[in-house]
């Protein structure tokens, strides 16, 4: 049972953050919502950089995360592309000029130098615990998937039954179930 301090320090590290991005976000005429969104589809695969995985990963409706989009699409930070197999469905995709606003916006991975692995697996347990109690999707990332099969070229989506690359292997995806949670 993690204590009340380790929970302090969690919310701390994220009040920290958050205003950072709102910092920054400001300096661009956009909300951290933007940022976060940039953020996302930097690390989404492409089953997953679709507006509607988009709204899902940041809890948001349609119609307010379509707003966003339309805003970070006019700044040119953003492109829409239709998918070749299916023209319907939509591929959101960064920019040169909105990876360059995320290197500007997002705070630098420097800010939790000495983060151990452990830190890391025990946070990473814990938002999936959370995620787990309300019913929410992990969006994690695919390595570390129920359905993940590793292999020489990266990897076997059982879910999807497609091979995946050593980079999608990588990426975030919304159709991510974590193998299980560890106690830490």
């Amino acid at each position: 049972m993690p204590s009340a301090y380790a929970l302090h320090l969690i919310e701390r590290l994220s009040a920290l953050l958050r205003s950072e991005v709102r910092r920054t976000a400001a300096l661009e005429g956009l909300e951290p919502v933007h940022v976060v969104a940039l953020w996302y589809l930097s690390r989404s695969n492409s089953f997953s950089d679709n507006p509607l995985a988009v709204g899902a990963f940041l809890g948001l409706t349609k119609g307010n995360m379509s707003q966003r989009l339309n805003v970070l699409e006019a700044k040119g930070f953003l492109a829409k592309g239709v998918d070749k197999e299916d023209r319907r469905r939509v591929h959101l995709s960064l920019t040169p000029s909105g990876k360059a606003a995320l290197g500007r916006l997002y705070p630098p991975a420097s800010w939790i130098n000495g983060a151990s692995p452990e830190l890391e697996q025990g946070l990473e347990n814990a938002l999936q615990s959370i995620i787990a109690a309300h019913g929410g999707k992990s969006f994690g990332i695919c390595r570390t998937c129920r359905f993940h099969d590793s292999r020489a070229s990266g990897g076997f989506c059982q879910l999807l039954q497609i091979p995946l690359s050593a980079k999608q292997a990588g990426q975030i995806c919304q159709e991510h179930q974590a193998r299980e949670v560890h106690p830490s």
